[in-house]
């Protein structure tokens, strides 16, 4: 090949031979011999033919050389509007969208490709907006927008009316809908939405359809929950003599996932083994996740292992499934050994360790796993930000969480709840209250969630008025059904405010049974309270669904023993002796240098209690010295603590 260059001499005759050269370096992805091609071409001085100068540029750009490809650019004679649609593409797939734009706005003519190219780099950037406008700004100019231009924009949509707008669009443009690759971008548009009637309008209206068109539309129904329809769609895709392929699988699996139906899931895995795709990291991904969530851990394990090649997908489903079974340590290790693999983990494997960390491991290490975010260019995704907004608010560090939460630029509905739930839990009553009223002035509907965190903290701070306020605004003006959550927050909050009658009536009020949860609230309250006639009604009430709760009796013994009624509080004692009652035994526990200790109740002498129990006589001696009120407050916590 290289003799060629020392004999030819004319320029126009080699044209033929030297896009040969290029389809060899293409073929055999060697920038290198690229290298060496573009240096002879150089010396021949053909880097000015357009033709050649376009496929250089394209040849570098698909490996990656940006900066070389801009430089044959400039080279280039004469530049027709693929020369500039090449270089726009190589720049928006380098990530350099601000030369992209400025390259755009230096371009003589503009064709659809040329807008499909910017508005497609700004959607795969998560720019949704940007491409938005640039799709309106492209009408304006009179450019008529293609079948790509459409594909594009059904994947940036995010409500039903806008998905609808779009469709119409398309309709008005005179676009082909029955073209495969547009219905097959309508069905999984509204798919994604949750509106799978409008998915099986697009399939029905299509006349050709492909493997792609099938999974789009199972997909669509495991989105919406419709889990056995999907399965059904699978049926009618064999009947149609459709080979199906391994996304197909992976979506089966999902539903089979979805349902926690292991059977079938076996016989999706066993059909995966029939027609090879087993061991395909989509599908061994989804099968893990499978394993996981029917409680099969060591086939998941197992599974895993059998892949001598480990891929993104893979190693994020393991980690989901070993944090899904509270084994945050192992699930850390393999994060860490998909790091030292250069394989990149996804928002939601990063998700997924940090829920680990708040429950199994030290705070440190939540610390560590933050300081990658940034790095892993995670920390405008709303997913991962509320999961540390969660994890230091679990800690404890709930400064920190509304520090993180106030510099978040475009805040989601799960990013508040996450701060108000964490708000709630930490005693910033006011604050959450506070953010609640921020959140319905900027219009944002609230959820069940919402208003779950928001009862939670009128209960912590016992502002009652507040509390029934809200609480009566949940079906009013939002139009939120109230759950068991609400009613159990709502009835606490009134137990503890000493409004036994209250509770009582809006307990009554709900459309379905009463959990043992608002039943305890209640029982509590009425032992400082209530009379004895309630207290053992609703004592029966508890009896009748846990026989072997130990509350019911403690309240019953302690309100005869109160009234001198001593048989009746013998009886309850025997009772629940020979009932065989049950205690759930208190548990704190504390992690240091990433070993977890946990302490049950009387466990303390076990771990060198016995010089903590020293040291908290000093104190108590040290105290009572002082005489304040609040150091005999603190006494009689301290005496309590040593019995």
């Amino acid at each position: 090949m290289y003799t060629f260059f020392k004999q030819t001499h004319s320029p126009h005759s080699s044209l033929s031979y030297c896009s040969f050269l290029l389809h060899h370096c293409l073929s055999h992805k060697s920038p290198y011999f690229l290298k060496t091609v573009h240096a002879r071409f150089l010396k021949l001085g053909l880097n000015t033919y357009t033709y050649l100068g376009n496929r250089i540029i394209d040849l570098y750009t698909e490996f990656g050389h940006i900066n070389d490809a801009l430089k044959v650019f400039d080279d280039i004679s004469y530049k027709n509007s693929t020369s500039w649609n090449i270089c726009l593409k190589g720049l928006v797939k380098s990530g350099q969208l601000d030369n992209a734009c400025h390259m755009f706005d230096e371009m003589p003519v503009r064709d659809v490709v040329s807008w499909n190219t910017l508005i497609s780099g700004y959607a795969s950037y998560g720019f949704s907006s940007h491409a938005l406008e640039l799709f309106v700004e492209m009408q304006s100019t009179g450019v008529k927008p293609s079948w790509f231009t459409f594909s594009i924009l059904t994947s940036l949509v995010s409500s039903p009316c806008h998905a609808k707008q779009v469709h119409g669009r398309m309709i008005r443009s005179g676009m082909d809908l029955s073209n495969v690759v547009l219905g097959n971008s309508l069905i999984a548009m509204y798919g994604k939405l949750g509106l799978v009637d409008y998915s099986f309008d697009v399939f029905f209206t299509m006349k050709q359809l492909d493997v792609i068109s099938w999974n789009s539309l199972m997909w669509a129904c495991c989105r919406a929950d419709c889990q056995e329809l999907a399965l059904e769609q699978f049926c009618y895709m064999r009947a149609a003599e459709l080979l199906p392929d391994q996304f197909t699988c992976s979506i089966l699996m999902s539903v089979c996932s979805n349902l926690r139906d292991l059977e079938k899931g076996k016989q999706v895995f066993a059909f995966c083994f029939k027609v090879g795709f087993v061991y395909n990291s989509i599908v061994s991904s989804a099968a893990i996740d499978l394993f996981s969530k029917c409680n099969r851990l060591e086939d998941a394990v197992r599974l895993f292992k059998e892949h001598e090649q480990w891929n993104s997908a893979l190693c994020n489903s393991m980690i989901s499934c070993y944090a899904r079974h509270d084994l945050g340590e192992d699930a850390l290790q393999l994060f860490v050994l998909t790091l030292r693999k250069n394989i990149m983990p996804t928002e939601y494997t990063v998700s997924c360790l940090l829920s680990s960390v708040t429950i199994f491991l030290p705070i440190e290490v939540g610390n560590q796993i933050h300081a990658l975010v940034p790095k892993l260019g995670f920390e405008s995704d709303t997913v991962v930000v509320s999961s540390l907004v969660d994890m230091y608010a679990k800690f404890g560090f709930i400064d920190d969480a509304l520090n993180i939460f106030n510099e978040i630029k475009t805040k989601d509905l799960v990013t508040w709840n996450t701060i108000m739930m964490g708000l709630s839990y930490n005693g910033k009553v006011s604050v959450t209250i506070d953010l609640f009223k921020e959140l319905v002035r900027e219009g944002t509907p609230p959820d069940q969630i919402t208003f779950a965190a928001v009862l939670l903290a009128c209960n912590y701070g016992n502002l009652v008025d507040e509390g029934i306020k809200i609480f009566s605004l949940m079906e009013m003006e939002f139009g939120i059904k109230p759950e068991e959550e609400h009613y159990s927050y709502v009835v606490e909050m009134l137990c503890r405010a000493g409004k036994l009658k209250e509770a009582i009536a809006i307990v009554k009020k709900m459309s379905y049974g009463t959990t043992l949860d608002i039943w305890r609230s209640i029982l509590s309250a009425c032992a400082v309270h209530g009379d004895l006639q309630t207290i053992e009604i609703i004592a029966t009430k508890i009896l009748e669904r846990a026989p072997k709760t130990t509350l019911p009796y403690l309240v019953l013994a302690q309100a005869y023993q109160m009234r001198g009624r001593w048989e009746s509080m013998v009886r309850v004692r025997k009772a629940m002796k020979n009932r065989g009652t049950k205690e759930f035994t208190g548990c704190s526990w504390v992690g240091i240098k990433n070993h977890l200790y946990t302490f049950e109740s009387n466990q303390l002498q076990h771990y060198g209690g016995k010089d903590l129990y020293l040291l908290l006589n000093l104190l108590a001696w040290e105290m009572e010295t002082e005489g304040s009120l609040s150091a005999i407050n603190a006494v009689d916590w301290i005496k309590f603590v040593m019995q």
